[in-house]
């Protein structure tokens, strides 16, 4: 009876722990977020780019916008940049960036981005409720134009779409709205709406129920 008191204290006292631990955690997320929302905003702003409301930053991510092109974020829009903000791991800040005076990002309402690094020189969409797991990246070039044989080519991805970790969605690559792509794929071809999908090159694994 004794031994089985002093096990209930322990957990209990351990569990007080954690919860102060947790508690300390979201207050400092919080904190966090608010700080870098401010020069998240003021960042877009001044780099001309288009941000809608209750978008949260947690970090300050890397916008590179160049002159005359268009990079534009929906409403209600997450960024992670911070290794801690996300347990997953985060390699490194979400980078948004455009190569050319006519390249064009447009992102719309509720995703979700955690390292997530997105380059065009000409057009990437995403729709609504799309969310990428950490250090997804999303381009329509190949970056070394020197030795392509192709331009850039658009991407697009449509609503409700998941992109899990460390995706990587190449040039030309259409994905239909309400797909799941799977972890480490490596996505060179487009793929239909309600799918899974996944592989190196990903393919269609089978519909979704």
């Amino acid at each position: 009876m004794l031994r089985m008191i002093k096990y209930r204290f322990k957990k209990l006292t351990e569990d007080k722990g954690s919860w102060w631990i947790q508690k300390s955690r979201d207050y400092r997320l919080q904190c966090f977020r608010l700080y870098s929302g401010i020069f998240a905003t003021i960042t877009c702003h001044l780099k001309g780019i288009k941000k809608g409301n209750a978008c949260e930053f947690y970090g300050l991510p890397y916008f590179q916008r160049y002159p005359h092109s268009i990079i534009s974020i929906g409403d209600g829009c997450q960024f992670r940049s911070d290794q801690s903000s996300n347990l997953i791991g985060v390699n490194h800040k979400t980078i948004i960036s455009t190569h050319r005076p006519d390249a064009k990002i447009e992102i719309g309402n509720n995703c979700g981005f955690s390292g997530t690094s997105i380059g065009a020189a000409r057009e990437i969409i995403i729709g609504n409720n799309v969310l990428c797991g950490a250090n997804v990246v999303i381009t329509d070039f190949d970056w070394h134009e020197n030795i392509s044989k192709t331009g850039p080519e658009p991407v697009i991805i449509h609503d409700n779409v998941w992109l899990g970790l460390n995706c990587v969605v190449l040039k030309g690559v259409e994905i239909g709205e309400n797909s799941i792509i799977g972890a480490n794929s490596l996505v060179v071809k487009s793929i239909p709406a309600n799918v899974i999908a996944g592989g190196n090159p990903c393919r269609v694994l089978r519909e979704k129920e």
